[in-house]
């Protein structure tokens, strides 16, 4: 063997397991795109067993897939009174999500425009007891809501200086409940 010809060892490095690497926002938006449309075949579905007209729109927003059902006449049907069908049909439709995902859905269902037009009363609503509050300067309860219906109000005071909201009591009785600061 020649001696201009030298043996490299192998060194063994012990690494540190690698950690996951953080989901960026793009890749989260995608699985939120993917739950949207997971929801939308399913919806689609129903509609066809239903025979209700309807045009399915899909977003993104607040980190949650957004799904509407607009344009039919019978919608009114998947709504309810107070939205307890609605209700019930934005779970049913986050458990075949989950059940195609594997993942919980925090997916948001609205039909007919009905959640839309319950936030914008709702907001006003919680404006307009917080006004009253903060003049009057004695608290003012809201009859029971929903979570969704009562964040609504809660974001709606936050927004008026000199009062502050909490919710009390136990489901399905939980309420806001508007105060003046102390």
């Amino acid at each position: 063997m020649p001696d201009d010809v030298t043996v490299e060892e192998e060194q063994t490095v012990t690494e540190a397991p690698a950690e996951a690497p953080a989901e960026s926002p793009a890749d989260e938006d995608d699985e939120l795109v993917e739950e949207g449309e997971i929801a939308a075949d399913y919806l689609e579905q129903l509609l066809d067993i239903l025979d209700f007209d309807g045009d399915i729109d899909l977003d993104v927003e607040g980190g949650r897939a957004i799904v509407a059902i607009d344009g039919g006449e019978d919608l009114a049907k998947l709504v309810g009174q107070r939205g307890e069908v609605l209700d019930a049909l934005q779970e049913l439709t986050r458990l075949a999500v989950q059940q195609s995902t594997g993942d919980r859905s925090r997916l948001m269902l609205d039909v007919a425009g009905w959640r839309a037009s319950r936030r914008t009363r709702l907001s006003g609503l919680g404006a307009e007891v917080a006004q009253r509050v903060a003049e009057s300067g004695e608290k003012e309860s809201l009859k029971p809501m929903t979570p969704f219906e009562r964040k609504i109000v809660h974001d709606a005071v936050a927004k008026v200086d000199g009062v502050r909201s909490e919710s009390e009591g136990a489901e399905p009785n939980r309420r806001v409940v508007v105060l003046p600061n102390a």
